[in-house]
């Protein structure tokens, strides 16, 4: 049985200026950058015991998809303490580093970065649980309140502080499809989300039949991994995919543009609907393969038929899960439906990876306090303006911000780690009411839209007096 927390602790007599709640590499970003700024007392909470990014997927030779500058603090501040750069001097290896010549790190060393700046940034706590968050009219400040727990994330102590504003950077949370919900929470069954990848391989390396399911890049980075362990014709693995291909990450340079502020700007200015068919029509800018991991296994399945014959893998686009269930004690039925032919069949297999993506973590609990203040879309999903802000009754001074929960207001950019800093910059900005962060006029060489006056930058020298051709010089 649980210990009785210790009741309430008096709150601080100073409200602090700013409360994060989540330590994922966004609200990273924000308490790096702002750090440096001694006008603003802020605190971050987060539930876990420490810094823990996507341990599941920490695959060896698995590298980011945006290149190194993107890292918490660079694309605002080049000079920043925090930044990638740093890290590597701080460990000695910048010198390393300049000789690999390498754009795009391995993630595990992008969570290797992210904890050095985990471990050494103050105002960060851990083990901080937020339960509740509220307005106090009288006080004109948010009430946060939070359980501390112990090292076995049992509740130690109860406490309450507040606040002016707030930013929310809870993440998101492993998405399971329906018909194999049962599956995953039944305790002892091989099915388990990508997520968990990395603590179940050696048993998922063993198991006579292996199912992967989803064709994003975790999909084909688990799929990569089993392939390259598993003997030559006895691979035994399926790869199923919703996707009526196994697509290739949109990567052309002005492909990239959508993820500048300068889109993310026009896409906040569209109108609801037209936004939510972009996001839906967009998957393949954030949701597809990398090039590099595509050539990959088909350079690993093209080894394999070498001496004749093919391995016995099966990659089949266009497959949708209807339903599943156990066989016997050990075993694991699909349900399978071709979305082109209208075929059906079941697969038989021993384990099942699902690579079925991430979804934003739901924000009604932890908001539920400021719920009669929200102002919601037509879809009952909270307005968020350019600045960051959930839109809230005029009655609510302070600010909540949100990261990576925006989506459906800011567009595809919205998770990705290249606009991190960018956001981060904009959010201290509008908190000081200064620009501690200047942030560029334009970041694309794309116009969105139809604008009659976009921004084009001057040249410095086109004022200068040309001197004047003069024969025999």
């Amino acid at each position: 049985m649980s210990p009785t927390p210790t009741p309430t602790r008096p709150a601080a007599e100073a409200p602090r200026d700013l409360v994060g709640i989540g330590i994922g590499p966004f609200n990273l970003s924000l308490a790096a950058l702002a750090q440096p700024l001694a006008e603003l007392d802020s605190v971050f909470y987060e539930q876990r015991p420490g810094f823990d990014w996507h341990p599941g997927l920490l695959i060896d030779g698995a590298t980011l998809q945006v290149p190194f500058l993107a890292d918490l603090v660079t694309l605002a501040d080049p000079a920043s303490p925090w930044s990638f750069l740093s890290y590597l001097k701080a460990r000695e290896r910048l010198f390393p580093f300049y000789f690999a010549e390498r754009f795009h790190i391995q993630r595990a060393e992008y969570d290797a970065y992210c904890r050095w700046v985990a471990d050494n940034l103050p105002g960060l706590h851990f083990g901080h649980q937020v339960d509740a968050v509220r307005w106090n009219p009288e006080r004109t400040l948010f009430e946060v309140d939070f359980t501390q727990l112990d090292t076995d994330g049992e509740a130690e102590a109860l406490g309450r502080t507040y606040t002016r504003n707030i930013v929310l950077g809870v993440g998101t949370a492993p998405h399971i499809p329906e018909p194999l919900k049962p599956l995953v929470e039944t305790p002892g069954v091989p099915v388990i989300h990508a997520a968990d990848y990395l603590k179940h391989r050696q048993q998922f390396l063993t198991a006579e039949h292996i199912t992967v399911i989803g064709a994003g890049q975790s999909g084909a980075e688990v799929f990569l991994d089993l392939l390259r362990n598993r003997p030559p014709g006895r691979e035994k693995i399926h790869w199923l995919a919703r996707t009526e291909a196994f697509a290739p990450m949109e990567y052309s340079k002005l492909g990239l543009e959508h993820f500048t502020p300068d889109y993310t700007r026009y896409f906040h200015h569209l109108t609801e609907p037209v936004r939510d068919r972009l996001v839906a029509a967009q998957w393949q800018l954030h949701k597809g393969i990398d090039a590099d991991t595509i050539a990959a296994i088909h350079d690993e399945l093209y080894r394999r038929t070498l001496h004749g014959g093919w391995p016995d893998a099966v990659l089949t686009p266009a497959v949708t899960v209807r339903t599943a269930g156990r066989v016997a004690t050990t075993k694991v039925e699909l349900h399978l439906e071709h979305v082109q032919q209208g075929a059906r069949t079941r697969l038989t297999t021993d384990a099942v990876v699902l690579a079925t993506g991430y979804r934003e973590r739901p924000l009604g609990q932890i908001l539920a306090g400021l719920d009669p203040y929200l102002r919601r879309d037509s879809s009952e999903r909270p307005r968020i303006d350019d600045q960051f802000r959930l839109v809230l009754d005029p009655s609510v001074t302070g600010h909540v911000h949100v990261q990576n929960a925006e989506l459906h207001t800011h567009g595809v950019g919205a998770p990705d780690l290249g606009l991190a800093a960018w956001r981060s910059a904009t959010i201290l900005n509008s908190l000081t009411g200064k620009d501690p962060y200047p942030l560029p006029g334009r970041t694309a060489f794309t116009t969105f839209g139809l604008d009659p006056h976009p921004q084009i930058p001057t040249a410095r020298d086109t004022a200068r007096t040309l001197t004047p051709l003069v024969e025999g010089r």
